[in-house]
């Protein structure tokens, strides 16, 4: 019988070893991998306890399919790393970087099913987690990828500082970086038109796509697909142009990630 306590056990194992490949990586060259996955939740204050809880399980169940771990055994390197990143007024990166391949994809599963909420304030900034998941897309994170993607999932639209062009901005700026950006709106009768929103304003770069999640109870499902989806295609993300680049609050961070290639 699997209890909480080993599945918290099986969580810290498995996020000790992510943490000791990191280190190691950290110090040689980096790892290549099929995709560098940033999974960015909402966890701004429309979403309840319980809503939260049916994402981080969808999350976990989808790490846990055969679906998603014959996605990620199909790549050239059979890998992937992922981080997450959950955002409401502000946003916070959660957890690491992780290596997850076909064979650790449970135990990674697991680990996301005990990974607590953080406290980003009650309001939406997709914005702001699309900002700070292109920083940690772009550093020197142990890792690369044949494509940098950006998982956004959530259930509203952004609403600090009444101000909806700053979300185009930073998606801007991040797919001009290289990355990109796909959306999982959770549509409910509070945003009926969220994957209208979410098309226009959120997604953007090579291939970009949206996959709906209709209420809460579909996310499991929505974020199965979305993910065999965006580990599946593995067609390497062409280089931005330097002259897009310039001028853009993300150049310092490019730099680092021109360096992480060298």
């Amino acid at each position: 019988m699997i209890t909480m306590t080993n599945m918290k056990k099986a969580a810290v194992s498995f996020f000790a070893i992510s943490a000791l490949c990191l280190a190691m990586t950290s110090q040689a060259q980096a790892v290549p991998v099929d995709v560098e996955l940033s999974l960015v939740w909402d966890v701004s204050g429309s979403i309840s306890a319980s809503e939260y809880d049916l994402q981080r399980q969808g999350y976990a169940n989808a790490f846990q399919s055969a679906a998603v771990q014959n996605a990620i055994n199909s790549g050239t390197n059979q890998s992937i790393a992922v981080q997450v990143v959950q955002f409401g007024t502000n946003a916070i990166v959660s957890t690491g970087w992780n290596l997850v391949t076909s064979a650790t994809a449970s135990n990674f599963g697991t680990f996301l099913s005990t990974l607590g909420r953080e406290n980003t304030g009650l309001s939406t900034s997709i914005a702001r987690g699309i900002q700070i998941s292109a920083a940690n897309l772009l550093s020197n994170n142990g890792f690369e990828g044949l494509k940098m993607v950006m998982d956004v999932s959530g259930d509203g639209e952004e609403n600090v500082g009444a101000n909806p062009t700053s979300v185009t901005q930073q998606r801007d700026l991040a797919v001009a970086s290289g990355i990109i950006i796909n959306g999982l709106p959770i549509v409910t009768s509070s945003f009926p038109n969220l994957d209208d929103y979410y098309t226009n304003n959120v997604i953007g770069g090579t291939d970009a796509f949206v996959q709906v999640a209709n209420g809460f109870g579909d996310f499991e499902s929505a974020i199965t697909a979305k993910l065999v989806n965006e580990i599946g295609g593995t067609t390497p993300t062409p280089e931005p142009s330097s002259m897009i680049l310039l001028g853009s609050g993300l150049i310092g961070l490019v730099g680092y990630r021109m360096t992480k290639r060298a």
